[in-house]
């Protein structure tokens, strides 16, 4: 303790970029949540210019102007969705990317080894590291699109409206959620892989992941999966739709064990073509139907991080 106190007490004030959205996670006490982050943030001799994220914002414009007033490390208090959407605004820019977890899921958070308690993923901010981590390129319908959790194609997109409806409390989208369960058919689903092989298969659903964990934090890749070049990729081939549901609604436990039916592959890129179409989507961004070609881009965003075993020394 007294070691973190004198830590805070030599480090130089630093501005930084601070988002928050108020619509993150469970807890409605949304406003004394801000203010304890920002109490705490000074006590770091950090100096937060708050920007409040709304659904028409434009979060690249904000970032640039911020860049352009010589900040460089942008932090943002929020979920999976949350963290997406500012990371698709610093891609290509020199700037670093803090997370202080307020979602309900924080799989980001939880893959790049930040705690989710509040007070030391901000004294990670001052005491973690700067790595440099891949991201997912999605290119559906001649429009490119980066993520840096997940890129889904089939049933898991079309449930995610609703699905994310009712996990924040919204019961009456349940109706929507169980007739697209219900009516949604399996479509014939072309994977080409970077190594020449095709498979080819009937099937309800394929993700495509760049985190080591997703949907109900599910491990799907090794702990540096951020940041060892490739994707993972799941294929849903053999599965009927109530196995699937179990997997968004539960994912699987220390106890439960994968469904050995499930396919596995690593790739850097990989082209999906579905017939008949399904639906894509990008860390909860509806990209429309159709062909994807999906790649990786490697240490494409710089970004703090608790250390592991797996990134300490790189």
């Amino acid at each position: 303790m007294q070691a973190m106190e004198a830590l805070k007490a030599n480090v130089l004030p630093m501005r930084v970029k601070l988002f928050f959205n108020p619509g993150a996670g469970a807890d409605d006490d949304s406003d004394q949540q801000i203010l304890d982050i920002i109490k705490e943030m000074q006590a770091w001799k950090f100096i937060p210019e708050l920007y409040l994220i709304e659904p028409d914002s434009n979060l690249p414009e904000v970032v640039e102007a911020a860049i352009a007033q010589g900040i460089d490390l942008f932090v943002v208090c929020g979920g999976d969705g949350t963290v997406a959407s500012v990371t698709k605004a610093l891609v290509g820019s020199n700037a670093t990317l803090g997370i202080v977890p307020a979602g309900t899921q924080n799989n980001v958070a939880l893959s790049l080894n930040i705690p989710i308690d509040i007070p030391a993923a901000i004294a990670l901010l001052r005491t973690g590291r700067c790595l440099k981590i891949d991201l997912g390129m999605v290119t559906c319908n001649d429009v490119s699109t980066p993520f840096i959790e997940l890129c889904s194609v089939g049933l898991f997109s079309m449930l995610f409206p609703s699905g994310d409806d009712i996990q924040h409390g919204n019961v009456a989208s349940i109706g929507e959620f169980l007739g697209i369960l219900t009516t949604a058919p399996p479509s014939d689903i072309h994977l080409f892989l970077d190594d020449n092989r095709e498979i080819n298969e009937l099937g309800h659903a394929a993700l495509i992941s760049n985190m080591p964990y997703i949907g109900r934090n599910y491990k799907v890749g090794a702990a540096d999966a951020y940041h060892d070049g490739l994707l993972d990729v799941m294929f849903f081939s053999d599965l009927s739709k109530l196995d699937l549901i179990g997997y968004i609604l539960s994912g699987v436990g220390t106890d439960s064990p994968e469904d050995p039916r499930i396919q596995h592959y690593r790739v850097r890129k990989i082209i999906i073509d579905t017939e008949p179409s399904m639906s894509v989507m990008a860390d909860g961004q509806s990209l429309g139907e159709g062909s994807v070609r999906i790649e990786v881009l490697q240490q494409a965003l710089t970004v703090m991080v608790g250390t592991t075993k797996s990134n300490e020394g790189k």
